[in-house]
């Protein structure tokens, strides 16, 4: 029986737009009448003589770089796609002309069609043709979704010719895997999406101050093995990603950002005579954040990680990020004695550029291009300038235009999704829908939609997964057919909905509901981050809320931090500025749940969140009412008969079931409300209403407490 997840419909276009069922949406696409069908007859001819064939000399180009897949490979994963979608198992044939329902693919040099675009004709026998594995395989995805998005079976496409390539040759999507470790399956699963969004690009950005994610015995004890990949680990995500024509693009970070690398060789600007201070990096953190760029040991150090870790991809970019060297580092009394001594350097622009440049003829030796963060470019560099072939993400700015002569650029700036209370990063999908053309200018490579971890390091996958799916479409949609859109988001969130996933996505894992006993603990109490994990901050900045009883632990945010006090039992975080906050990164849990707190109120304002998360939150006061409640964003706000008292411990408790919820304080119940929502983990506080006041032993249960179970909380 078919599989295939997307809601049924009556025909292939959106009632109304003359839109195909198609993301990205083609670039030249001319709908014919009536369908084609797929029959237990279909087969999939290939020609034998390009049967292990990748690519023609036409369908090879720099970027996204080669095809890993034959023709003959492709012919036997689409056979296997096709069962899972129709139901139907296509025979593979070497001879014999195509009949109707037949799906042909075939290399071929006519077109101008490129690395990635194909031909795609369904008036007939169904044929897709391309100068190379990149743009066949592009073609049966234009397939797939067609069969995915049609009503019925899922036998039939509506009959149609296109000839489709794409704007942008980088199409691409960032993860933080530095500051968070993401599980295979979610990376994955990514990959299958990206693929069948013609997307092309996956840049894991695997270190940062707080983690190292690429684990080899040459450097022990710079990543923690339980939280890092392996060499086998990579090979098989390259192996992987090369059926779905996804390109894995790795990054470092250095010299900034990277306060483990510095920690585990002990090169940075923090260590040995004559270091560095605090007033020279930002003050947030600490000088080894920067990797020492005086120091032969440093640099000796950084050019052996590059090297190490160049040899594991393939992808013709690798990043070695270069981003935010503070300025201040100049005044360091060691920056300055080398810069005095060394005849090619004559300013922290010289210093940082010739550092780039080195590590840069360490990716070239391995037939690579090198990428960075955009940045150097603001300081003063008389001396040095960073080699010319070296590409810069653009991350500044709200556009995407060309902005470093001299050097091509994957804009990256308009598209973050920074999902934590500090930052508060979401794409604009109206924007990226409604307004924004990709620029495809030369030196304008691609464009990527960035995720960062930022606080929230242990985050779910799912968390961010839910705030990059839609930004991603939408950048796949328009990376590929810069054309004025046709419709409207409503109508393109309706067609990617209609075309749902790819064949062999797995569902996101449900996390076990715990029985019997808290499902999260946070107590307040100092700890250290867990294994795996590197402190990177101040004294007092970043702190961590330790998970005693489950796997969600936080981080406060910088600049803003709660102050340890005392507290009920051992110790409680004292919170006052609406900036004071903790991401956490939880999905929220359905109901029945249980929350209980102690918490001390200092003062009264108009909007006290306790948790939150994008669709509701618990209120400690309520808006309008002052009063202990919650709120169901975009719907309605409830409140409890309950005002906190000031400067007094509370033990609040929330108890809920579906449709209902009962409030305590202090074990005593003191007010229930006929609705509920699910318990929000996103977050303790929001960025405009953070509480005021002292915070202690927070608990959840994935369970609804009994009277009597209240009444023994202490």
């Amino acid at each position: 029986m078919p599989t295939a997840t997307a809601a049924s419909a009556e025909n292939a276009r959106p009632e109304g737009t003359g839109v195909p069922s198609v993301v990205p949406r083609p670039t030249d696409w001319t709908a014919l009448d009536g369908r084609t069908k797929l029959t237990e007859r279909t087969r999939i001819l290939i020609d034998p003589r390009a049967a292990s064939t990748t690519a023609l000399p036409s369908g090879r180009a720099e970027f996204p770089g080669p095809a890993r897949q034959s023709v003959r490979k492709l012919a036997d994963q689409l056979r296997t796609e096709i069962k899972q979608v129709t139901g139907l198992t296509p025979r593979i044939a070497h001879t014999g002309r195509p009949a109707a329902g037949d799906i042909t693919l075939n290399l071929t040099t006519k077109g101008g069609l490129g690395a990635e675009g194909y031909g795609f004709d369904s008036a007939g026998p169904i044929r897709i043709e391309a100068a190379s594995t990149h743009g066949l395989y592009y073609g049966t995805r234009t397939l797939l979704q067609l069969l995915r998005s049609t009503a019925d079976d899922h036998r039939a496409v509506p009959r149609a010719r296109s000839t489709d390539r794409p704007a942008q040759a980088v199409r691409m999507v960032h993860l933080d895997a530095g500051r968070k470790y993401w599980k295979i399956s979610y990376l994955e699963n990514l990959i299958r999406r990206m693929g069948d969004q013609k997307l092309n690009t996956l840049f894991l950005h695997l270190s940062e101050s707080e983690g190292f994610r690429l684990y080899s015995p040459k450097f022990p004890g710079l990543a923690d093995p339980d939280h890092s990949y392996s060499r086998a680990d990579i090979e098989h995500l390259k192996s992987f990603a090369a059926r779905h024509h996804v390109q894995l693009m790795p990054g470092l970070e250095l010299p900034g950002h990277a306060t483990v690398i510095s920690d585990a060789f002990g090169i940075g600007f923090g260590s040995g005579p004559g270091a560095c201070t605090g007033a020279h990096t930002h003050a947030h953190l600490t000088p080894d954040w920067i990797i020492d760029m005086t120091s032969d040991k440093a640099i000796a150090k950084s050019k052996e990680i590059v090297d190490e870790f160049a040899g594991w991809f393939d992808a013709p970019l690798f990043s070695i990020g270069a981003e935010e060297v503070p300025g201040q580092l100049a005044q360091c009394p060691r920056v300055q004695s080398h810069l005095a001594e060394s005849p090619d350097v004559d300013t922290l622009g010289d210093l940082l550029n010739r550092y780039i440049n080195t590590l840069d003829d360490v990716v070239t030796s391995h037939g690579k291009r090198t990428a960075v963060y955009n940045g150097s470019e603001h300081l003063d560099a008389p001396r040095q300038q960073v080699h010319a072939p070296v590409v810069f993400l653009t991350w500044e700015g709200t556009d995407a235009e060309p902005a470093i002569p001299g050097h091509d650029e994957i804009a990256i700036g308009p598209f973050y999704d920074t999902p934590n209370n500090y930052h508060h990063l979401y794409p604009d999908e109206p924007w990226m829908y409604d307004s924004w053309a990709p620029n495809t200018d030369p030196d304008m490579l691609g464009s990527g939609v960035t995720n960062w971890a930022d606080y929230n390091f242990w985050a779910d996958d799912g968390y961010f997964e839910q705030s990059m799916a839609g930004a991603r479409a939408i950048l796949a949609d328009r990376t590929w057919n810069k054309s004025a859109t046709p419709d409207t988001l409503a109508d393109f969130r309706a067609r990617a909905a209609r075309i749902g996933d790819p064949p062999d996505t797995t569902p996101a894992p449900v996390p076990p509901r715990v029985e019997g006993r808290p499902s999260h603990h946070w107590t307040f109490d100092d700890a250290t981050y867990p294994r795996g994990w590197t402190y990177a901050g101040s004294p007092g900045n970043t702190i961590l809320a330790q998970d005693v009883a489950g796997s969600l632990p936080g981080t406060s945010y910088i600049i803003n931090n709660p102050t340890p006090v005392r507290g009920v039992r051992g110790q409680a975080w004292r919170f006052d500025s609406d900036r004071d906050g903790v991401g956490f990164g939880g999905l929220d849990v359905a109901e029945p749940w249980t929350v209980s707190v102690q918490v001390r109120p200092t003062a009264r304002t108009g909007d006290q969140v306790l948790l939150s998360s994008k669709a509701g939150a618990l209120k400690l006061m309520q808006h309008g009412t002052g009063k202990v409640g919650f709120t169901r964003y975009g719907a309605a706000d409830f409140s409890f008969d309950h005002t906190l008292p000031l400067d007094r411990w509370t033990r609040l408790t929330w108890v809920t079931t579906p449709g209902h919820t009962t409030l305590y304080a202090d074990g005593k119940r003191v007010g229930s409300v006929d609705a509920s929502i699910p318990l929000p983990l996103r977050s303790i506080g929001t960025e405009k209403a953070s509480l005021r006041g002292d915070l202690d032993e927070l608990i959840t249960w994935d369970e609804a407490l009994s009277p009597k179970e209240v009444a023994r909380l202490r």
